[in-house]
């Protein structure tokens, strides 16, 4: 009885309002603080073609963190997601410099994303293997097959219509802004009012009391990990047309950013609790401090000993909150 009393009341906190506004609250708050910090040592910052450059920078982050919560609901862990960048930006990269097509390059990636987001999930609820190992073993292997693919060389000759994903404007607003609205809209909706969303938040609270209830877990594992999958393709698309081409270690870090983006952003790394909207607020978060780091002139290694100070102070703000 405790087990099911433990699961319940993790997602009343999840469907309460109050419960979850603290965490998105103090990231916001975070964000802003950062905000007004660098406005004062830098005037560039405070400028709307920053934020528009702020926006295209934060674009991939953004969209692997959404895949990669649902899956840190759940409990697990996706550490390929930065090699499926990779993997299927240069996939996508070679179907349109063959076919010409853009439709098909970008179908061709979101296969990519899915395939190798299911083959994790197999083998997370089918092999009963630690999601660390599998995905770890799956990073090696999508960055080992984007190297023999391409050779180990850069994909150019993307078609020109391509930029537009990654450089272009819907009306006044970059096109990369576009895409994180229309893709929170959707994964907002899905955890907070579909019954997937549901599940995923009560595999994560209690799996046990969640598989005795009647839901098939390994069914809502395998959707988690096929969703990190396709918005890792996402990423890799915008990705690429964003830099007008593909290369074979484009994604390396990403994973650690996008972790990193979902934990500042509220989501617990033991699961059953996290947000969409706190994701996105940890994404931009990531990419402010990077930006002003830049503007700021600091040394692009002192920048990797603070994004690595964040990501651990992140961490333990999460076990702060759980104990």
């Amino acid at each position: 009885m405790q087990t099911v009393d433990t699961a319940e009341d993790k997602l009343k906190g999840q469907r309460n309002p109050f419960a979850r506004a603290g965490s998105q609250l103090a990231a916001l708050l975070g964000l802003v603080l950062v905000c007004i910090v660098l406005s004062i040592l830098s005037p560039h910052f405070p400028t709307l073609s920053n934020f528009f450059n702020i926006s295209r920078q934060a674009a991939v982050i953004t969209i692997i963190a959404i895949g990669e919560t649902f899956v840190i609901l759940t409990g697990g862990i996706d550490l390929s997601v930065g090699s499926l960048v990779t993997l299927t930006s240069c996939t996508m990269a070679i179907v349109m410099i063959t076919t010409g097509s853009i439709p098909l390059g970008v179908l061709a990636a979101i296969a990519v994303g899915l395939l190798t987001g299911g083959i994790n999930g197999a083998l997370v609820t089918r092999a009963k293997l630690p999601p660390f190992i599998v995905t770890l073993g799956m990073m090696g292997i999508a960055q080992g097959v984007a190297l023999v693919i391409t050779t180990g060389r850069s994909m150019y000759g993307l078609p020109e219509a391509f930029k537009f994903v990654g450089q272009g404007y819907v009306g006044p607003i970059p096109t990369p802004l576009a895409i994180i609205a229309i893709l929170f809209a959707i994964f907002h909706v899905i955890l907070n009012y579909n019954r997937l969303g549901r599940y995923i938040l009560s595999v994560g609270g209690n799996e046990e009391a969640t598989r005795l209830s009647g839901v098939n877990v390994d069914r809502v594992k395998m959707a988690a990990y096929m969703i990190s999958g396709l918005t890792a393709a996402i990423g890799g698309i915008v990705l690429s047309s964003r830099i007008n081409s593909a290369h074979p270690a484009a994604g390396q870090g990403y994973e650690l950013d996008a972790i990193a983006a979902a934990v500042i952003g509220g989501t617990s790394l033991m699961g059953g609790e996290g947000t969409i909207i706190g994701t996105v607020i940890g994404a931009f978060m990531m990419a402010v401090i990077r930006n002003g780091l830049n503007l700021l002139n600091v040394n692009v290694y002192w920048q990797q000993i603070i994004i690595g100070m964040v990501i651990i102070g992140a961490v333990w703000v999460d076990r702060a909150r759980k104990r």
